[in-house]
């Protein structure tokens, strides 16, 4: 790097100086800032993160070539080459952990260090303003174009704006610190050795998010990398592991997950002939195929932010918690609950509704590092009349409260403010788990709510004024009932699906699962949405989306 230059702050009356002296200049210097990309470090991380494949073919060809061997050849010789071969394999493999680990730290500098150049920006528009110029070197002065003479008011606002300036500029180097250091921990362990055993002992089943992060902090950084490498599936499911020790052990796992659902594939293509619910049952692995390879996709690729992968089960609908964006070191994280029919194979797609609410936050904030987790590890309803009942809710509240405990847990400096966001069977879930075992939540949200078990916003233990709710005028969801309501009109000769939607009583009423959090009796706070639908509350043009971003924010 080069020197970095010292922001000077130069105002006042013509011909007079004024200097506003600050803490030390930070490591990055303005002109160095302004011209970063961090999108060149981002993508630099995601070829960092393209070698792990290649690695494990090569341990897979060293695999075959060891058969081959076994098979033709005999001895001691023999043995000494296989053995020798076993051991590059698990050379080979060693390293992929820190490989994704490169990846992680490159695209977590790109991401602070566009929040830095997102404060650089707003402090020169506030100069400009004020009626100041900054210069290439950072120095701030009066701008000689503007009609009005500089006058001793210019001080103040040249000193906000200095302090803005060196804001940025440190929060910059501090990136640029952590980084450094991190990537030094890199190279010095490749000499060194990548991994060591940890002592004996795993977190007790039931071990809170805390005690599991009071563990891992107690081992070193090569007893970690030796538990991701060696037991990723215990890593990969730890709410209280950091975050990038459970993405690079679900990385990790990603082949082996695909390659369970191939085998099913197989199983169920062998069966001749195939049955109706074979075919069912192939479309959707073939479903989930499909949704894991566009998963992988987007964690394979340089877009910002990075994707962590924290969970990963391709069991049943399939399961998978993924967040955009670090959370541990961001200072806004989004959580998102999907409703009905929510599976990995619609994940991208949910994941495109968190990318929006993030891109959003984005937009409105960019000096803010802000980060969204799409949250789906609970068994979704598939049909209308599961989706009636709470059952499914119910048991998928003790999963989304370890979550968020365990994001308290394992963040990085003061805590961020976090904000749990539900859609349509999602709200319930949220409402539920907030209820029955409490939410490390700032703030909750629902969106196309069919009630969300409670009849009070006090209920949900969450500060007061910070749950919210928006329900579109069109949404179907407003018109549901009870399922007493139900049962009482079918048994009075409404058809069920009539039932299910009777627009009988119109006004804020009773939904399936208690009082409409978006009406006015329920003591939550409301935003608007526009006539897009039971599930166009993301849509670009509807007014909710800005409505949950500045929620995300804490405006």
């Amino acid at each position: 790097m080069t020197a970095p230059t010292r922001p000077r702050v130069v105002a006042g009356p013509a011909g007079a100086e004024t200097q506003w002296v600050g803490p030390p200049a930070p490591a990055i210097g303005y002109a160095q800032l302004w011209a970063a990309d961090p999108g060149a470090w981002q993508a630099a991380g995601a070829a960092w993160a393209g070698l792990p494949a290649l690695v494990e073919r090569r341990a897979g060809e060293l695999s075959t070539d060891a058969r081959a061997l076994r098979v033709a050849w005999s001895g001691r010789a023999a043995t000494a080459a296989d053995g020798r071969l076993a051991g590059l394999r698990g050379e080979l493999t060693s390293i992929a952990p820190a490989l994704i680990e490169a990846d992680q730290v490159l695209a977590e500098f790109a991401g602070r260090l566009a929040v830095a150049k997102g404060r650089l920006a707003a402090a020169v528009s506030l100069a400009e303003g004020a009626g100041l110029l900054v210069d290439r070197h950072g120095q701030v002065t009066a701008d000689p174009a503007r009609s009005r003479p500089p006058s001793e008011r210019d001080g103040p606002a040249a000193a906000r704006v200095a302090a803005a300036l060196r804001a940025a500029l440190e929060l910059a180097g501090a990136a640029d610190r952590a980084a450094t250091t991190r990537l030094d921990e890199l190279a010095a362990a490749a000499v060194d050795g990548w991994q060591a055993p940890p002592p004996p002992g795993r977190p007790a089943p039931g071990a809170t998010p805390v005690e599991v992060r009071a563990w891992w902090a107690g081992l070193t950084p090569a007893q970690r990398r030796w538990l991701v490498g060696h037991e990723p599936t215990l890593v990969g499911r730890l709410d209280g592991v950091p975050v990038a020790a459970r993405d690079q052990a679900n990385r990790l796992l990603l082949g082996a997950r695909r390659e369970e659902l191939v085998a099913e594939r197989r199983r169920l293509l062998s069966r001749v002939p195939p049955g109706p619910v074979d075919a069912l049952r192939l479309r959707r692995v073939d479903g989930r195929l499909a949704g894991l390879d566009a998963l992988a996709d987007r964690l394979a690729g340089p877009q910002a932010p990075r994707a962590y992968l924290l969970r990963l089960d391709t069991a049943g609908e399939g399961r998978v918690v993924v967040s955009l964006g670090d959370p541990d070191h961001a200072d806004r994280v989004m959580t998102y609950v999907p409703g009905m029919t929510a599976g990995l194979d619609d994940a991208p797609g949910e994941l495109g509704r968190v990318a929006r609410v993030l891109g959003r936050c984005a937009a409105l904030d960019p000096g803010e590092q802000t980060a969204a987790v799409l949250w789906l590890d609970y068994d979704a309803p598939d049909f209308l009349h599961e989706a009636a009942t709470a059952g499914q809710a119910r048991d998928a509240g003790p999963a989304l409260h370890r979550f968020q405990e365990g994001l308290r847990a394992s963040h990085e400096g003061p805590p961020a403010r976090q904000t749990v966001l539900g859609h349509s069977y999602g709200s319930l879930v949220v409402g539920m788990a907030a209820r029955d075992h409490g939410l490390a939540a700032d703030a909750l949200v629902f969106v196309g709510s069919p009630g969300v078990g409670v009849a009070q916003a006090a209920e949900l233990g969450v500060p007061p004024g910070q749950v919210w709710a928006s329900s579109a005028p069109d949404d179907v969801i407003r018109l549901t009932r009870p399922a007493a309501d139900l049962a009482r009109q079918v048994l009075l000769g409404t058809s069920p699906l009539a039932a299910t939607l009777s627009l009988v009583g119109q006004g804020e009423h009773e939904l399936w699962f208690g009082r409409d959090p978006a009406g006015a009796g329920f003591g939550g706070r409301t935003f608007p949405s526009g006539r897009h639908g039971h599930v166009g509350y993301w849509d670009p043009a509807n007014p909710a989306l800005d409505g949950m971003a500045r929620i995300v924010l804490g405006r």
